[in-house]
């Protein structure tokens, strides 16, 4: 309903309501003249005279002559305005009882008549006064005084009210007349001022309705949701406020009009006066017009609502269309990076995985866009005011979704083809390779006999016939079936592939028509010529015709098979740095000869600032790291799935291989595809390097896990290092170091990384701390820069910060992994946060004799503390390359919950005490340092304070806080300073008891 509808329907309530109050003749309302009316010096009984003339009766009031003229004329207007026009038209019958008065009051009353009634009056009936002389004057009076009365009705003088009768039916009157009409004054009263106030109300509700709907009318719609949402809650409240009254007002006209008809209600056979059916008439007709003014207001607020939440609904269909759209355009960004269809098997793979992952995130944003269209098509088949806005909305997120689904299932299809291609290239280099390897095998003195001859025809048909029972593709059939997804790298390979093919097979035909001819001569024996094993094409360069050169890079991080003193991270690997410097150099040299852009182009510099240096160091060295990462994928791992190699390999290396290599496959692949063109971007910006270190802060984490790997790796190794797949391989790759040695050079390119790091922090120390601008990228005009405020230095200390927790979870992983026999799965102690060997002391107190058992000798044991408990273990020194290597099987834990701490006195300043809250167990620890007992004093102090905190939390068991003599600690209580006594008397605390028991778990 539009507004001006809605002002003009209750504009019509307001008029009916007027006329029902007929407001234009009677501007009174009964509440303003109350108390005259309570006064009942005349009233409107609702009786009617024989042709439906009101009458209006003046009953016996003493006073009636001091009543002032105002109050008798608003009494009289009130009174004849109360009929209906058509009763009114025909004149009022005025009865007039004055029989218990006197003349002079019939006489006021006449007059009062006369001038200020307000009606058209028909007729005068006048009860004389019961006394003689009192009718006597009043007979003279009229006859006198009639015409200065100035009526122009006629005036009846009765002489009882029987006379009255025969000018009026007794029903028509009051019991004070005679008559049997019911008539109370005070119940008159109230029903009129009720009728009054309620159609008052009315009026004002009406208008309150008339300036809401205004309002709404003028209401601009917002912008916002959250503006709108605000909006539409203000409203309804405003409505609801409203719909309450016109309830209210409802249900007080339904009281009013049963209190009207109540009479008639109660007594069914009694007539109602009219009185009574007027104001029952009026109650209707009043409670009609609210009915229509409800009406006309709830179809206003409703379509009012509809607009607004079709408003609400639209801004949050287009809310959600942004997210949504800005969510399909950002993976169809990511889906057009998906350019190439990969190079190698491992590169097709890795494209899969990754466009695998690219389905499962795009899960949810389609599932949202098709949700989101069908909310619009339902919102379109409500017939929303902007459908026209909403369709092509639907019809564009469709389009992105069909678009990127089909997409999708092309590129997966063309990787499926694409890796089918590689897989069919990679089986035609293996069988060519294993057809080389088969030839350079054959000997040549075997070749001198018939026999020799036939075995060696033997081998090669059933060489030739594995081609006929896995059939490799012809070059026709190969290229019919891969040349959409031929590029021109690929056409490349294939070319070469394929050209290999034919030269094997060549080869094979001219060795089978030698051997033949061979063994039809018979005369002499033939001496074929065939290549040596070593100088045949090695299996891991498929493409360059140069076999890739190695560096064997520093071995790793503190594995167990180092000694155990050696704790720094940076003294590993000694034995093999003159050999890595030496390989380094030829590698050096090679690459140097392949080159590389960002290489080149520093090389072209000339004398190159110390920074630049550096960052030159670590983009040649990471691009030699790769290369090495690389040659063991292609040197150990790929061939291993040879079959020529099968019987080389035992079957605990073919059964943990995935062990033994751990994941350097992912190392190879985050290097390569990743950190390398990250790295080369700082060659012209040495200040975003600590931002690609921060930046891979999480991809960085791969080495740990790397490490975490690593003894079991070396165990691996250890059994199957002597095999001859191992040395074949070896051989293969012209490597001078075995594989484990580069199998620990992740480890050496994390210290790399840290010694790179901590070389551009000595750079910048504060004693040189103004450089050249131009060396962070900047220029000349800029002016030195102080750089150990700087946010580069600041960015190269975070970077520096990452790397050395990286190396220390690293070494923490590795040595972890070299605990056994422990019961339990250890990781449910939570982070390892420290581990140091220490000489420990076991006390233990007998329950019965409280006798203390100490051992004076102490145990040597392996320290692990976690954050839910600590790990003692006994150091056990086994063989291994480089000399013995510890390890450390489980002998005891303790959980935290149960200890407390403390620090012993003067004379133990390497040692500190724990101790079970029983007071059984107590265990004294001394480190290698006053540094390492502080750290560990300090950290585990701090973990039972957490503890007891959160103990404290949950209302369980609380830690007792105790001091001990010397300094603070944790739970501990007087029964210790016996012991305390004996540890601070001598260095050896177990020199002051009598009692010797050794360590209570070894």
């Amino acid at each position: 309903m539009p507004p001006q509808e809605l002002s003009r329907r209750l504009a019509a309530v307001t008029t009916h309501v007027d006329e029902i109050l007929q407001q234009e003749v009677r501007p009174l309302m009964a509440v303003e003249i109350i108390e005259q009316l309570h006064r009942q010096f005349a009233i409107l009984s609702g009786g009617r005279g024989e042709d439906g003339a009101p009458i209006i009766t003046f009953p016996e009031f003493s006073g009636f002559r001091h009543i002032p003229d105002e109050d008798f004329l608003n009494v009289m207007t009130y009174l004849t305005s109360i009929p209906s026009v058509e009763a009114a038209s025909i004149g009022f019958v005025v009865v007039i009882d004055r029989r218990r008065d006197k003349w002079s009051s019939v006489k006021a009353s006449l007059t009062r008549i006369a001038v200020a009634f307000p009606g058209n009056l028909q007729l005068i009936f006048i009860l004389r006064p019961s006394r003689f002389i009192q009718r006597t004057f009043t007979d003279i009076g009229i006859k006198y005084y009639r015409n200065e009365f100035k009526t122009k009705v006629p005036i009846i003088l009765l002489n009882s009210v029987s006379d009255l009768h025969g000018y009026i039916d007794k029903s028509q009157l009051t019991r004070e007349l005679g008559g049997t009409l019911e008539y109370r004054h005070s119940q008159w009263v109230n029903h009129r001022t009720a009728i009054e106030n309620f159609a008052l109300t009315l009026k004002t509700t009406v208008q309150m309705l008339q300036t809401f709907g205004a309002s709404l009318a003028t209401t601009e719609l917002p912008r916002s949701m959250l503006s709108t949402e605000d909006l539409l809650m203000s409203h309804t409240r405003q409505r609801d406020k409203l719909q309450d009254e016109l309830k209210l007002l409802g249900k007080q006209g339904a009281t009013l009009l049963s209190c009207i008809q109540e009479p008639a209600t109660k007594y069914p056979n009694s007539k109602r006066n009219l009185n009574q059916l007027e104001n029952a008439a009026t109650m209707e007709r009043l409670l009609v017009q609210l009915h229509e003014t409800e009406k006309a207001f709830s179809q206003f607020w409703s379509e009012h609502h509809l607009k607004l939440n079709q408003c609400l609904q639209l801004q949050h269909f287009e809310h959600d269309f942004c997210k949504v759209k800005l969510a399909l355009d950002n993976l169809l960004e990511e889906q057009a990076e998906f350019t190439g269809v990969g190079d190698s098997v491992m590169h097709v793979e890795q494209l899969l995985k990754e466009h695998k992952k690219l389905e499962e995130k795009s899960q949810e944003p389609l599932e949202k866009a098709q949700l989101l269209a069908l909310v619009g098509d339902q919102l379109m088949q409500s017939h929303h005011d902007a459908a026209d806005t909403i369709r092509p909305r639907c019809v564009e997120l469709r389009h992105l979704c069909d678009n990127f689904i089909n997409e999708n299932k092309k590129q997966r299809d063309v990787f499926g083809k694409s890796l089918e291609l590689h897989r069919q290239l990679d089986k035609v280099s293996q069988w060519c390779e294993a057809g080389i390897y088969l030839l350079a095998s054959q000997a040549v003195d075997k070749c001198q006999s018939r026999e020799g001859v036939d075995v060696a025809l033997n081998d090669i048909a059933t060489f030739l016939g594995t081609a006929k029972e896995d059939p490799l593709l012809s070059p026709k059939e190969f290229y019919d079936e891969f040349e959409l997804l031929l590029t021109l790298d690929a056409k490349a390979k294939a070319q070469q592939v394929l050209q290999r093919l034919g030269d094997v097979q060549e080869i094979f035909h001219k060795r089978q028509v030698g051997l033949m001819k061979l063994a039809a001569k018979q005369t002499r024996p033939v001496q074929p010529v065939a290549p040596h094993p070593e100088s045949s094409p090695k299996w891991v360069s498929s493409k360059t015709s140069q076999p890739p050169t190695s560096v064997p890079l520093a071995p790793p991080l503190r594995t167990s098979e180092e000694p155990h003193a050696e704790t720094e991270l940076n003294s590993w690997g000694k034995e093999d740095r003159e050999a890595n410097s030496e390989v380094k150099n030829e590698v050096f040299e090679s690459h140097r000869e392949r080159g590389n852009p960002q290489l080149e182009q520093l090389a072209r510099l000339g004398d190159l600032s110390p920074c630049r240096r550096i960052i030159c160091d670590l983009l040649e060295t990471e691009e030699i790291y790769i290369k090495e990462i690389k040659s063991i994928i292609d040197g150990y791992i790929t061939p291993m799935d040879f079959i020529w190699l099968k019987h080389l390999i035992p079957d605990v290396l073919q059964n943990n291989k995935d062990l033994l290599f751990g994941n350097i496959r992912e190392l190879y692949e985050f290097h390569s595809r990743t950190f390398l063109k990250e790295l080369e971007k700082c060659a012209e910006n040495p200040e975003l390097l600590a931002h690609c270190f921060l930046k891979r802060r999480e991809d960085l984490q791969i080495y740990f896990k790397y490490h975490k790997n690593l003894p079991r790796a070396r165990a691996i190794w250890q059994e199957c290092q002597d095999c001859a797949y191992f040395g074949v391989c070896q051989r293969q790759l012209d490597h001078k170091l075995s594989l484990f040695k580069y199998l620990r050079g992740p480890s050496q390119r994390l210290l790399k990384y840290q010694m790179l790091l901590k070389g551009l922090l000595d750079f910048k120390s504060p004693e040189d701390t103004e450089i050249d601008p131009s060396e962070l990228g900047g220029s000349a005009k800029d002016g030195p820069k102080r750089t150990k405020d700087s946010a580069f230095s600041t960015e190269l200390q975070q970077a520096l910060a990452v790397i050395e927790d990286l190396i220390q979870s690293c070494e923490l992983a590795v040595d972890l992994a070299a605990v056994t026999e422990y019961p339990d799965d250890i990781g449910k102690l939570g982070e390892l946060l420290l581990h140091s060997p220490f000489s420990v002391w076991a006390i233990h107190k007998d329950r019965y004799k409280m006798k203390d058992l100490i051992r004076f000798k102490p145990s040597q044991r392996q320290v692990y503390l976690f954050e839910k408990g600590i790990v003692f273990c006994k150091i056990r020194m086994e063989p291994a390359d480089q000399g013995p290597s510890p390890r450390y099987s489980f002998k005891k834990s303790l959980k935290l919950m149960s200890l407390s701490i403390r620090q012993l006195g003067r004379g133990s300043h390497r040692k500190f005490e724990l101790a079970n809250r029983n007071g059984l167990e107590k265990y004294i620890l001394q480190a290698a340092s006053k540094e390492i007992r502080d750290c560990w004093f300090s950290k585990i102090n701090k973990l039972l304070m957490e503890q007891q905190n959160d103990v404290k939390d949950q209302g369980n068991l609380q830690f007792e806080m105790g001091t001990g003599k010397g300094s603070g600690g944790v739970g501990c209580g007087p029964w210790i300073e016996d012991m305390e006594r004996a540890a601070t008397s001598k260095e050896d605390p177990a020199s002051s008891t009598g009692g010797v028991k050794g360590f209570s778990y070894s």
